[in-house]
């Protein structure tokens, strides 16, 4: 194989590696990172890659070896439903305690994920709430369970990629499983992706109205609600409607964009900063399931509108009725 087939054909594997990063790190920067190092060791070592396996299990090699090279802090992502119990609505919001980003697990756009997701399983491995329990694994349980269980690998080809023994996997694994077993309690999401779509339509056009007894009205009663980088989280329906009709209004007059992230139905909120001007305030994420919204997971700041690909600003151009946003529609 010529030194250039290699890293021509590799660019083809850019998508499913990045979702594969993505789930190890639980940060998409630091995915698109890894990726991009995973490429360029690919292409300084083209002449060494001899054929005896795969290219996609040669890049998954590289893959794997960077990710476990730039783990190196001890600190694993979580979100603020992972750190604390939850709290009551504070009269001051100015009082909310923040915590560095690389506290948070972040989200991924749908665009970026390039694995199939036509089963409810497939789905659920990038949700937020698995994404959080995968960061408590050690380094290498954590890429054995993506591998295994997520992507499919055999148990021989995991251990060929780790050069470890199959009964090394086997035992690895089934800590990693009880791991998961014993911390994901989060509902499944409902199977019906169609029901997830006319559930974000309900709550956009809610927010968009800022009707918060409609608002209300789409959450399970045990709903939660947070706030990354806050480490303020809240649990139940009538906690998150006090802080809708408390702090929350200042979203009155949002603009927003539909989206999707980690499989799940997402929302850009847009803040009105005046001159007919709207710039980022919160990409909302929305876990569903029993037919409700069991959870909304606001990533605050302006990062992960640019790491979606989505406008810097919303304006109002000419009839106040039609709102552009350099070619996207807004709600």
């Amino acid at each position: 194989m010529s030194s250039t087939t290699p890293h021509v054909e590799a660019e083809a594997y850019r998508g499913e590696l990045l979702g594969y990063c993505y789930r190890y790190f639980g940060c998409y920067a630091e995915a698109a990172d890894a990726v991009q190092e995973t490429m360029a060791r690919a292409w300084q070592h083209a002449d060494g890659f001899d054929g005896r396996s795969s290219l996609r299990t040669w890049l998954y090699r590289i893959a794997t070896n960077v990710c476990l090279d730039m783990k190196k802090a001890p600190q694993r992502r979580s979100l603020p439903t992972d750190l604390s119990s939850p709290g009551q609505v504070p009269d001051d919001p100015r009082s909310l305690t923040t915590r560095a980003d690389t506290t948070w697990i972040g989200p991924i756009s749908d665009d970026y994920l390039a694995d199939p997701a036509n089963t409810v399983e497939r789905r659920d491995s990038v949700r937020l709430a698995f994404i959080a329990v995968l960061q408590l694994l050690p380094p290498r349980q954590r890429a054995l369970l993506i591998l295994r269980d997520v992507l499919d690998w055999s148990a021989q080809e995991c251990a060929e990629l780790l050069d470890i023994s199959v009964a090394s996997v086997n035992s690895a694994l089934a800590r990693a499983r009880r791991t998961i077993a014993a911390r994901d309690q989060n509902p499944v999401p409902d199977p019906d992706q169609d029901h997830d779509q006319q559930l974000l339509a309900a709550y956009v056009a809610a927010f968009a109205a800022y009707d918060v007894d409609r608002l209300v009205g789409l959450l399970t009663e045990d709903a939660s609600f947070s706030m990354p980088p806050y480490e303020l989280w809240l649990r139940s329906s009538a906690a998150i409607e006090q802080w809708w009709r408390g702090p929350g209004q200042i979203c009155r007059n949002s603009r927003l964009i539909t989206t999707g992230a980690n499989r799940q139905p997402a929302v850009a909120v847009y803040h009105d900063v005046g001159d007919g001007r709207w710039e980022p305030f919160a990409l909302h994420v929305l876990d569903t399931g029993r037919g409700r919204i069991v959870g909304i997971t606001h990533f605050m700041g302006p990062t992960a509108f640019a790491e979606f690909g989505l406008p810097p600003e919303v304006i109002e151009i000419n009839d106040p009725a039609q709102r552009s946003v350099r070619g996207v529609g807004v709600v």
